[in-house]
């Protein structure tokens, strides 16, 4: 019996973009279950299709794709989301990672690059395009933690992570991949990720784009000065 087929959402206001997205994604076997040309038929598709991931534009009318992201992120079962954009270093996309998207993609992205970034982002295993989150967070995470703040785990929580943890989660915002957190600290790729299941666990985030955030928006890791 085949596996059921990876389940999408998109949801952009230009209709053209949807079409193209969602020919490149079931050339490769993903089902497009519903389209949406702003935010809230973005969060209607979602409670009807119940989908793996959301193809999310940010500038929608009727409802932003920022605010549909953190409707869409509250709910315990919801789908991973990607976020759609221009330009890679904009507030509005820090904006939809700290309030639980899971990465986000260039709208140039390749056709290869696209159908790879709904497959990874699904399993959770892997962040995209670390080193680009990681610039993207230092330019826009704040001195210290908003109020309320978007990450949804107090400074105190970082308290239950033992040192090697902490250690993992410092070096996992800097933009590491797992394979360079394994040759960093000498450990085998199985026991990193490991270390990162327990780190989201313990702080109860939904992947390691959100550990990113939150080592910054806590101050674990302090953004770099502007050159």
């Amino acid at each position: 019996m085949s596996p059921a087929p990876l389940r999408v959402v998109l949801a952009d206001d230009q209709a053209l973009v949807r079409t193209g997205f969602g020919m490149i994604l079931a050339a490769d076997g993903i089902e497009v279950v519903a389209e949406a040309a702003n935010g809230a038929e973005a969060v209607s598709a979602v409670l009807r299709t119940r989908p793996d991931v959301v193809l999310m534009d940010v500038r929608m009318p009727v409802m932003d794709g920022i605010e549909a992201t953190r409707r869409i992120a509250a709910r315990p079962d919801g789908p991973k989301v990607l976020i759609l954009t221009t330009y890679d270093l904009d507030h509005y996309v820090y904006s939809a990672l700290t309030l639980g998207a899971s990465g986000f993609l260039l709208k140039d992205v390749t056709p290869e690059h696209l159908v790879a970034a709904v497959r990874l982002v699904r399993t959770g295993d892997a962040l995209l395009a670390p080193a680009i989150t990681r610039r993207l967070v230092e330019r826009f995470a704040r001195p210290e933690p908003p109020s309320p703040g978007p990450v949804p785990v107090p400074h105190r929580a970082l308290d239950d992570l033992t040192p090697r943890e902490l250690e993992v989660l410092r070096l996992l915002a800097t933009g590491l991949s797992n394979a360079e957190l394994a040759d960093r600290l000498v450990l085998s790729p199985t026991t990193v990720k490991t270390h990162i299941g327990r780190i989201l666990t313990k702080l109860g985030l939904r992947d390691r784009v959100q550990a990113v955030v939150l080592a910054y928006e806590t101050g674990l890791v302090t953004p770099r000065a502007e050159p």
